[in-house]
């Protein structure tokens, strides 16, 4: 696969999923993962086989279920939007009525939190991506 600049200089790897690379964006107030596909020239949802659509759905899954058992959010965002990087990437954001956009997207906001690098260890581990 060959990772978009914008999304490997936007976010943190944390390993590889059956299907997908799970990175993490370095917000220090939000949880918010990124899952790429780890296949070439992919853009949109429909331009995965019906097999990887279902896989990235379980993966889906599997990271919203690990976080909200862990982080309690109030919602769970899952977006791919794909305006500004092509590539098929998919956003799973932990909310919170707290955050600093909501009920707004948290798209063109930046936190006021440090980023903590503890927490890629974290999540790999919680993950088993270590």
């Amino acid at each position: 696969m060959n990772l978009h600049p914008q999304l490997e200089k936007d976010s943190l790897l944390l390993g590889d999923l059956e299907l997908s690379q799970l990175r993490i964006i370095p917000d220090g107030e939000l949880t918010w993962f990124l899952l790429i596909p780890r296949k070439d020239d992919l853009i949109d949802w429909d331009d995965l086989s019906l097999e990887d659509q279902k896989i990235l759905c379980e993966e889906i899954s599997f990271v919203s279920l690990k976080m909200k058992e862990f982080k309690s959010p109030d919602k769970i965002n899952v977006a791919s939007l794909g305006n500004m990087v092509s590539q098929l990437h998919i956003h799973v954001i932990a909310r919170y009525k707290s955050d600093r956009a909501w009920p707004k997207p948290v798209w063109g906001t930046t936190s006021e939190v440090s980023f903590k690098s503890e927490e890629v260890q974290f999540w790999q581990n919680l993950l088993g991506l270590n």
